[in-house]
């Protein structure tokens, strides 16, 4: 039983989210009497976000339910740094004009999951290049460095795990940590954001926000971090053998987006629903508790509502209709992926590695040689295989069970 008096900490304490409050007790208090403006910042380093990213995103969606205000920060400024938490390697520098890009695309999944406006409640989107552009190298160095000791930097995960690999950390990289503290003080000042929230590999850099904020001005601030998120077994969300689960259509089909859902392992169902959806807690404990073949069930759901919040409804309801016709009825949905050959045909390896289902000829090799690869339900093996399709005519590939798609003339 919560013993938090506000409903936005009941709320992120009963659908999982909470893993650290800098003070629990001095947020909850705030949260039970007036509007708290709550940020997470996204490095813009890709057109899309991906599955990894929506759990932050669905923390701010808690957090307008709740009655607040959500703080989308575009890190315009800082993707042109780099965020070294969990990285080996300094990315790759992007020009403004991709960064730009970038968060165009990213915007549109923010504006289905939240409210945007000029209401109290109403979220906003900023770009931290605003007033991150605008700093002077000696001012930043004169008003924010004594804030900062590189004893203290040095221990925090994200620098010491690259220098304990003997990866090299760059000057630029390091000041990331600044920067991002640079971020929750500005915008305590423009907004009166009063927290910030992230996954828990960013508790650190949450804490010198505040640390700064409070020294610089006086300001009390605080910070949430979500648990790590991983799948049952232990791998990283949003991560597949195929690559990252985009949230956008145009980096990922909303098949594709459904299948990954629906095919999520049993004892995440209940997790999953609680995060990732808006059903009512008793339904998810009702499908959480199906045994069985009866789990699939609550996976469909799963996929239904999720692909619904992030691709529309109509999105999730032509997947799932491809599925059952792909997997029930034999036949070939209109939602699955296709891939055009020409009058002359194209090789099996091709063709998977075409459609994305292997990464490498080799792979393609590899699958055929374990007779997982079917042309209209027939098993092929011989890598040299010619597909060949009559003009407008279609053949229904499947690689395994759950991969399936159509090859056209």
């Amino acid at each position: 039983m919560s013993t938090y008096k506000s409903e936005l900490l009941r709320l992120l304490e009963q659908r999982g989210y909470i893993h650290q409050i800098t003070d629990a007790e001095g947020l909850d208090a705030l949260a039970a009497r007036q509007v708290v403006p709550g940020y997470i910042g996204f490095d813009a380093t890709a057109p899309s976000l991906h599955v990894g990213s929506l759990v932050q995103i669905m923390m701010l969606r808690r957090l307008q339910q709740a009655g607040h205000k959500p703080i989308v920060v575009m890190g315009g400024g800082t993707t042109k740094v780099g965020d070294p938490s969990g990285k080996d390697e300094s990315r790759k520098m992007l020009t403004d004009d991709d960064i730009d890009a970038n968060i165009a695309g990213i915007r549109k999944v923010f504006e289905r999951l939240l409210t945007f406006g000029d209401g109290p409640t109403d979220a906003v989107m900023v770009n931290n290049d605003e007033w991150l552009s605008q700093l002077g190298y000696i001012e930043l160095l004169r008003d924010v460095g004594p804030h900062f000791t590189v004893n203290r930097m040095l221990t925090f995960d994200s620098v010491k795990l690259r220098l304990d690999r003997e990866q090299p950390l760059t000057f630029l990289e390091f000041n990331y940590m600044i920067l991002q503290a640079y971020d929750f003080r500005e915008l305590a000042q423009r907004y009166d954001c009063r927290l910030q929230m992230g996954g828990s590999d960013q508790w650190g850099n949450i804490v010198n926000g505040m640390e700064l904020a409070r020294r610089m001005d006086g300001r009390e601030l605080f910070g949430l971090t979500t648990p790590l998120l991983t799948t049952a077994d232990g791998a990283k969300m949003g991560k597949t053998a195929a690559g990252a689960v985009w949230l956008n259509d145009a980096q990922l089909p909303s098949y594709d987006f459904w299948q990954y859902w629906r095919n999520v392992d049993d004892r995440d169902v209940g997790r999953f629903l609680r995060l990732f959806t808006d059903l009512p807690l008793d339904e998810i404990a009702r499908l959480e508790a199906l045994e069985g073949a009866d789990i699939n069930q609550a996976k469909t759901v799963l996929a239904n509502e999720v692909t619904a919040l992030v691709r529309g409804r109509e999105a999730a309801e032509t997947a799932e209709k491809t599925a059952a016709e792909t997997f029930a009825g034999g036949g070939a949905g209109e939602d699955l992926p296709s891939l055009e050959v020409g009058a002359e045909g194209m090789r099996i390896g091709a063709v998977l590695t075409g459609l994305g289902f292997c990464s490498s000829g080799k792979e393609a090799k590899r699958k055929l040689a374990e007779n997982a690869v079917k042309l209209d339900g027939e098993t092929v093996t011989d890598p040299g295989y010619l597909v060949e399709v009559p003009k407008g005519g279609e053949t229904k590939l499947s690689l395994g069970k759950k991969k399936h798609a159509i090859i056209r003339r």
